[in-house]
């Protein structure tokens, strides 16, 4: 029974990995497909998308009958439900790469507005966020999961700072709005990615070390007023 139980265990943590190499290929594929003005790429990503749907069922179904197979110990009772949260993030950020793919298809109709910069930077910083957040789940490494959080400010502020040109684009020329709301909208998106990359982090910290670190300033020490 034990010798089973560990290997689906072994098989919930190889599954979540290979839907992490999805979730970060759509993202790489995706900011490729704007940059380059790739619909066909565009549109793999939207359709893609459906497989990351169903590793998240399918994670949940392997984590239910895991928790119904025996008891378990506290830390694999942890790793079973961080497996599943996890897994949540990664298929969001499966969903917010689908909208940058529609933004993208809806753009390439459309002269470029400007030299794609913050963007493809956003999405270089997300990439290595999420990327750090997967391998120190498997590592065990809860110091590289911390050194995750900070960095997710950063694309806070590439993302207000790149709303506030934006803003200024449309007030100052008017025909180019729907341009620089899509452009919003991507933006927004990879922000997003940043904070489920971060969700990871936190997640990996509470799986290594029974510490709830969310809602706690991002530093992993509670906060006071």
């Amino acid at each position: 029974m034990q010798r089973h139980f560990d290997q689906e265990l072994a098989e919930l943590k190889q599954k979540l990995l290979t839907m992490g190499g999805l979730a970060e290929a759509a993202v790489s594929n995706v900011i490729k497909a704007l940059v380059t003005r790739d619909d066909d790429l565009a549109r793999k990503v939207k359709e893609d998308d459906q497989e990351l749907d169903q590793f998240e069922i399918d994670m949940d179904e392997m984590a239910i009958a895991l928790l119904a197979l025996k008891a378990p110990l506290a830390s694999d009772l942890r790793l079973i439900t961080v497996a599943m949260k996890i897994s949540h993030d990664l298929e969001r950020v499966g969903d917010e790469a689908t909208t940058i793919a529609r933004r993208a298809l809806e753009l390439s109709q459309e002269p470029q507005l400007k030299p794609y910069v913050d963007i493809p930077r956003m999405a270089d910083l997300g990439l290595s966020m999420l990327k750090d957040g997967l391998d120190s789940f498997v590592n065990g490494n809860v110091k590289q999961a911390l050194a995750v959080i900070p960095r997710d400010k950063e694309v806070d502020a590439i993302n207000k700072q790149l709303h506030r040109e934006l803003v200024s684009y449309m007030i100052e020329r008017p025909p180019t709005i729907t341009r620089c709301l899509s452009l919003m909208v991507v933006s927004k998106s990879l922000e997003r990615i940043a904070d489920h990359a971060t969700n990871i982090a936190e997640e990996v910290v509470y799986l290594y070390e029974g510490r709830d670190i969310r809602h706690t300033g991002k530093s992993g020490a509670t906060q006071t007023a």
